[in-house]
């Protein structure tokens, strides 16, 4: 419920895709900007899935990378919308630039320029290449340069948009780029932002380039039938489920909660049953709850599915304790305490409700409960848990995984019900991968978010 969510002005949506798989995705060679990879028979099947997915919403305009496996892939995608767009390639598009690798297999690679990979793993804002230059060569910098041209391309094609929506079709980096400059995630977390073949992640923006935007949903497969990404290749570490709870009849009134019980009402057990039935195939070592009835209640109808699981609650995970706001609804608040909503929705770091939390208290405990959570898991040697809480605690949660700080509390869409899957595929040491971010198309039946907001 940021400013997004409550602001009058109409919203300019974006809705990214990359491509479908490739011939080069298959054979796991390094594509960068050349343009010998194809779709193969699954990449082009995946992007009429895209189509499929995304029929009920109107376009303005579409745009795509030049490179013919994502031009391919948006005219696929255009042809299943029955609408005569064209897909606009441009070159603000193109995939991240790696000339000193590409058309090499990544094994390959790792073998030749070993310790130039670990940097493009682990420090990849600091990666370059040493690339000809006249006479000599230069330092070329590949993600510092991606996310400036993921910048150019947000400034020029916004203001042609206001209040529009608009396709994308892009690559794995470039959107990745796209993604992290329009939130402020920095390029050393360019590898913490998954893209899949076919993926589906929608922004929201609230106006021009530097105002609010939010990142409705990442890298949402399940149009093609893929319930989670998957694994990254040589993973050994943990993954992580992070669910919302289902609604209540206080998130359908607006009323706010914080740490006010309040149960699950009909809604919001039916949204519970679905987000089981989307897990009842995954396999799960651990779950996690807020030690809250309406996140114990979903957490519950979750396990269902996993019986032996064991399930543990954490105070920890509880929701932001809203004070003097807590049972009211937005109109008594405003009456009672004037221009502290505004400030809730726009500057909430600077906000302190009366006998509330502030942002940094609930910051402090999320992320101390959460880094406890994972370092024993990783101890336990689990492979997958599940977390259920709350719309604020999972947004502390994402910004902290992503390098962010509590300014972009907002950033971040947490539907009830819906599911986000972090992986620490490094362990604890390791940076965090964001690989799907509120999953909700089991409730909504489609891959835009239409549940009700709630409060928190």
């Amino acid at each position: 419920m940021g400013s997004l969510d409550r602001g009058g002005g109409k919203v300019t949506r974006v809705i990214i895709v990359r491509h479908g798989q490739s011939t080069y995705n298959t054979e796991k060679r390094i594509q960068g900007r050349t343009d010998f990879s194809t779709l193969t028979e699954k990449g082009r099947n995946d992007a009429a899935k895209v189509g499929q997915a995304i029929y009920s919403i109107s376009f303005n305009a579409a745009y795509c990378s030049p490179l013919q496996r994502a031009k391919q892939t948006a005219e696929i995608i255009c042809s299943q919308l029955g609408i005569n767009a064209i897909p606009v390639p441009s070159g603000r598009l193109l995939e991240v630039d790696l000339p000193l690798w590409e058309r090499m297999l990544s094994a390959e690679v790792k073998q030749k320029f070993g310790q130039d990979y670990r940097i493009w793993q682990e420090k990849p804002d600091e990666f370059y290449m040493l690339v000809p230059d006249g006479e000599g060569t230069r330092k070329h910098f590949p993600v510092l340069s991606l996310y400036a041209q993921a910048q150019q391309f947000w400034q020029e094609i916004l203001p042609r948009h206001q209040g529009e929506t608009i396709l994308i079709v892009g690559h794995n980096g470039i959107n990745r780029a796209l993604i992290s400059t329009a939130l402020g995630i920095a390029p050393s977390r360019y590898q913490s932002v998954q893209q899949s073949n076919c993926g589906v992640s929608v922004l929201n923006f609230s106006g021009s380039w530097g105002e609010p935007v939010q990142l409705e949903s990442l890298n949402q497969t399940q149009h093609m039938g893929d319930i989670l990404p998957s694994l990254r290749p040589n993973h050994q570490g943990i993954r992580l489920l992070l669910v919302r709870h289902g609604e209540t009849e206080w998130n359908r009134e607006g009323r706010y909660q914080g740490q006010i019980d309040v149960n699950l009402n009909q809604e919001g057990k039916l949204q519970s049953q679905k987000t089981a039935q989307l897990l009842q195939n995954v396999e799960l070592d651990l779950m996690v709850s807020s030690s809250m009835v309406r996140a114990k209640e979903t957490a519950e109808i979750i396990l269902q599915h996993h019986q032996g699981v064991r399930l543990d609650l954490h105070d920890g995970f509880k929701e932001i304790i809203h004070g003097l706001w807590e049972g009211k609804l937005e109109t008594e608040i405003e009456q009672e305490f004037p221009g502290q909503l505004q400030q809730w929705r726009t500057i909430p770091t600077q906000l302190q409700v009366p006998l509330g939390e502030n942002l940094a208290q609930l910051w402090q405990r999320t992320v101390q409960a959460f880094d406890y959570i994972i370092k024993s898991a990783l101890n336990e040697q689990l492979k997958t848990i599940s977390v259920v809480a709350h719309g604020g605690i999972n947004q502390v949660l994402l910004c902290h995984i992503l390098g962010l700080s509590a300014e972009s509390f907002w950033s971040f869409r947490q539907s009830n019900g819906a599911v986000s899957v972090i992986d620490y595929p490094k362990g604890f040491s390791g940076l965090p991968v964001l690989q799907a971010m509120n999953i909700n198309s089991h409730i909504s039946k489609s891959v835009l978010d239409m549940t009700a907001t709630g409060a928190l």
